[in-house]
């Protein structure tokens, strides 16, 4: 699917993302991460940053259960600023030489530090959630147009 322009926007306004998975034992795993959206999918990458393993458990959840949800938002003490964006879909690590090039040059337009990390297929892997839902809601949006708190789910 296509992501709609409000939560295409939305996501290109953020920097934060958080990733959730379960993997086969069931237990959920939520962790933050940099992101690059598209119009129908949301990629990550594996960076340098120091890690205990490069056998990542997000990336051990997707391979046993590609399923998985991302969720992008804004908190403010005046909860008429509340918003997020909720995508659900499904991942797949990127194996085409052109794909990973070109979102990670995304992804080094976004995020400083990328751009002087040597990112690399073999190294590095890129994953790709190919977006199936989005739902989105905004307090100060849905109460300008009826008065209340409201969401909009989209599949």
């Amino acid at each position: 699917m296509t992501l709609s322009a409000a939560a295409l926007a939305f996501a290109e306004a953020h920097r934060l993302a958080h990733l959730a998975t379960c993997g086969g034992d069931g237990q959920p795993h939520v962790v933050p991460i940099c992101y690059a959206v598209e119009a129908a999918a949301l990629h990550f990458v594996v960076d340098e940053k120091p890690k205990a393993s490069k056998r990542l458990r997000r990336l051990r959840n997707l391979e046993e259960n590609p399923r998985a949800a991302v969720v992008i938002d804004d908190y403010d003490d005046e909860w008429r600023r509340l918003a997020y964006l909720l995508l659900r879909g499904t991942a797949s690590v990127v194996r085409d030489p052109g794909e990973y090039q070109r979102v990670v040059a995304l992804l080094r337009a976004r995020y400083g530090p990328y751009r002087a990390m040597p990112l690399a297929m073999v190294d590095n892997p890129l994953v790709r959630i190919a977006i199936e839902s989005e739902h989105f809601w905004s307090a100060a949006v849905t109460a300008a147009l009826d008065g209340s708190a409201s969401y909009r789910e989209r599949r």
